[in-house]
């Protein structure tokens, strides 16, 4: 086995990022408290949450763009920000950074802008690195292009070359896609995440969209006011959430109030599960959309003692669905269904629901404010 191959296995028990008890306030208000966080080498972790909850300034922090006030930054493993310790700026992390403003030298060329930060190699091996990097985002034929020429997707392809360029032990990236149209963004961060995995690149990667978060992340830690609620694999933090506010964060939910007898919450959709709660509990029940199934009946038009289409509407991949739930004890409830693909029942067509419960999170009612404010 080659010295190359060994390289990434003797990474695997470091750390490329430690923050441990971080804090920081601007201007007597706290807007970090006490965050700890980690990045494994090869890892792209999300820090994902509303505008204002902090993201940014951990990051900032990570990169040596704001002074630390309170906890302990490392990377791999080496202690580079603590209280007492000596500021160590930007260009002595060694990490990459990217942002929302790609942020290229107008009067370099592509090659020449990704180059830039490689002076420690020859003019071969730093020309050479630049169109491979350049190669791999899709770059190879604008290398000789200056960044007035290209399109803003174009741009930002070249300032995450150029941030891969110095081989950093760290990539930080604050937006980099929220400037770009959909289509042209979801092409993109695939190329990004790609190329981030190629090279083994450790990614702190600061977004507010949900979704990026998913389709990026191997871990996102969800943020709100300053902390982190919930950190864990999309998969975790979207079918077992901890709390109101992670669930409401990643997309539309109907909200419904219940009281528990006997582990259960009658809801107009049915009984539900309400586990580790004490009976008598008010609690609120939070299903998805995509959680209710829905079945029509063979009853006439308008039959409005039975659960009933409200209103169809197509959204392209899915069809949304406006019902009005009837239970058995005379509960009654608007709720919005997800039905993949075309499904357009007529308004008034009586139906019957049946709930996916893997969908479906109960929570006391005097849990956190489950509404994100965006």
């Amino acid at each position: 086995m080659t010295a190359t191959m060994k390289a990434p296995l003797q990474a695997v028990n470091e750390t490329a990022l430690a923050m441990h008890r971080v804090q920081h306030a601007f201007d007597g208000h706290t807007v970090v408290k006490g965050v700890d966080l980690t990045v494994a080498p090869g890892e792209v972790v999300c820090l994902l949450g509303p505008s204002g909850c902090g993201k940014t300034t951990l990051l900032r922090i990570a990169a040596g763009l704001e002074t630390l006030q309170e906890g302990s930054v490392s990377l791999q493993g080496e202690q580079i920000a603590a209280p007492g310790l000596r500021h160590v700026p930007p260009e002595k992390r060694n990490v990459g950074l990217a942002f929302q403003d790609s942020a290229l030298f107008p009067h370099l060329s592509v090659l020449e802008n990704v180059a830039f930060g490689l002076k420690h190699l020859s003019v071969k091996e730093r020309r050479e690195r630049a169109e491979e990097l350049l190669s791999q985002l899709g770059m190879a034929n604008y290398m000789t292009t200056y960044p007035h020429m290209l399109s803003g997707g174009q741009q930002q392809r070249v300032a995450l070359a150029r941030a891969l360029a110095p081989e950093p032990r760290l990539m930080l990236l604050d937006e980099p896609f929220s400037s770009l149209d959909a289509r042209l963004r979801d092409r993109i961060r695939d190329d990004t995440l790609h190329v981030l995995k190629k090279v083994g690149a450790a990614t702190l990667l600061v977004t507010h969209d949900p979704e990026e978060a998913m389709f990026m992340a191997d871990r996102i830690a969800l943020m709100r006011d300053g902390r982190i609620v919930q950190t864990g694999t999309p998969r975790e933090l979207y079918c077992s959430p901890k709390d109101p506010f992670v669930v409401t964060f990643f997309g539309e939910v109907n909200e419904l109030e219940g009281v528990v007898e006997e582990g259960h919450v009658a809801t107009p959709v049915g009984w539900v599960p309400a586990e580790n709660i004490a009976d008598g509990t008010t609690v609120q029940v939070m299903i998805r959309p995509e959680a209710l199934r829905i079945i029509e009946r063979d009853l006439p038009v308008h039959a409005h003692a039975h659960s009933h289409i409200v209103m169809a509407k197509l959204l392209g991949r899915s069809s949304l669905l406006h019902l009005c739930a009837h239970g058995e004890n005379g509960q009654e409830a608007h709720l919005h269904a997800r039905v993949p693909g075309v499904f357009l029942p007529s308004e008034g067509q009586p139906i019957d629901i049946h709930l996916d419960l893997s969908q479906v999170f109960v929570f006391p009612q005097d849990s956190q404010d489950s509404m994100p404010q965006v």
